[in-house]
Order: C-alpha cells, then sequence, then structure tokens
C-alpha cells in the first residue's frame, strides 16, 4: 500500500503539496505515483523564476516503464528547484515525499489549493 501523509494536499494526477510558511508550497509527486512509474532515471524541472497555471504542466519524469508530464497542481512561481535530482532521480523513489521533492512555488491564488484532495480523498481516488 502506498503512503500518504495526512499533512498533504493531493491531485488526481499523483502530485502533492505541503504547504511551507509565507504561501510557499512544496510539489513532488506521490509514494503510489512513484511506484507505478517504477525506477526514475530522470527529472526534468523548470528554472527558478518561471510561472505557471493551475494544472500546467512543469515538467517531465522519466522512469524505466513511462514518461510522464508532471502537472502544477497550484497557480504560482517556482522560487526553488531541487537540484540534488539531476544526480540523484532515484529519490523520487525512495524519499517521494521528503529529499525526493521536485520544486518549490509562491501560490498565486491561495483559493487553488481548496481544490485538492485530502489525504482520505486521495487514497479513496487510487483504491486504498
Amino acid at each position: 500500500m502506498a503512503e500518504i501523509p495526512s499533512d498533504l494536499k493531493f491531485t488526481e494526477e499523483h502530485e502533492y503539496i505541503r504547504e511551507k510558511a509565507d504561501g510557499i508550497v512544496e510539489i513532488g509527486i506521490t509514494d503510489y505515483a512513484q511506484g507505478e512509474l517504477g525506477d526514475v532515471v530522470y527529472v526534468e524541472l523548470p528554472s527558478v523564476g518561471a510561472k505557471y497555471g493551475r494544472h500546467d504542466v512543469f515538467g517531465t519524469i522519466e522512469a524505466v516503464k513511462a514518461v510522464s508530464e508532471l502537472f502544477s497542481p497550484v497557480a504560482g512561481e517556482v522560487t526553488e528547484v531541487n537540484q540534488r535530482l539531476d544526480k540523484e532521480p532515484g529519490l523520487v523513489n525512495s524519499e517521494p515525499y521528503g529529499a525526493g521533492w521536485m520544486i518549490r512555488m509562491r501560490v498565486a491564488n491561495a483559493s487553488d489549493t481548496s481544490g485538492l484532495l485530502t489525504a482520505d480523498q486521495y487514497s479513496k481516488h487510487i483504491g486504498q
């Protein structure tokens, strides 16, 4: 069974957000998603300062099984990119909710987070 932390919010496309201080959120893919993808071999992420709307593609993730697009759960501006993933893409597999985070973003509209799934809703979405 996939790990689903109760303090995060989720999308139906299997991204999560962790709300940080001052309107910043941390975004990555869920434990369920990394399990479905298999061994992650490459992650393409945006540059700091890039701006995205809700549901815009902000990057791609390449695994042994497939290549998938990464969708922004909220609108905002990228404030930080996890540079470790350049050399250690497997962190997405081993620590999806920790060292495997992908980007941090300043949220443009705080109400964007209200439409995301709770841990219980996400659990139902993936059939757990």
